[in-house]
């Protein structure tokens, strides 16, 4: 079963979107990468947008640091790693794009790993904010550099 729902959050309205057993989406709109929700159920109550939205208020009201959701995210076997490093980057801190290559043993693949990191198919809770430029830099971001810089304030950075 196929669902979705909205959060309004600090940051502006996110989609959530589900196969029923596991989060598949977390798209800040507007969002050219959102998949399309067609023939979808508009259902917050099914059990892993409940417990995203529950964990994003958390998040956003300062309580919560760490995620504890099933994810399903579709791509590349390369994506998959880098999206799956991620989610190790500590609440509060930052990686470069170089870091983040070194750690899935590819250091040559800066480029790609920001490639697979704009790809991201579940913001914030697979914390590609966390990711800036070698020189400290906040580099491109799909939601925006502004969200980007507010989400990285909101964790004590920046």
């Amino acid at each position: 079963m196929n669902a979705f729902c909205y959060f309004q959050s600090p940051i502006g309205r996110l989609l959530l979107t589900s196969d029923g057993t596991a989060l598949t989406g977390l798209y800040m709109e507007p969002s050219r990468k959102a998949q399309s929700t067609e023939g979808w159920t508009q259902d917050a109550a099914v059990a892993p947008l409940s417990a995203t939205l529950q964990q994003l208020t958390e998040y956003f009201g300062g309580t919560r640091r760490e995620f504890d959701l099933p994810l399903r995210m579709q791509g590349t076997d390369f994506q998959k790693r880098v999206w799956q490093e991620l989610t190790e980057i500590p609440y509060g801190q930052t990686w470069s794009y170089g870091e983040l290559a070194k750690r899935i043993d590819n250091p040559s693949a800066s480029r790609a790993v920001g490639l697979a990191n704009g790809r991201n198919p579940i913001s914030i809770l697979v914390p590609c904010h966390r990711v800036i430029g070698a020189d400290g830099s906040l580099t491109g971001y799909g939601g925006g550099l502004d969200r980007k810089r507010w989400l990285l304030a909101h964790e004590g950075l920046h």
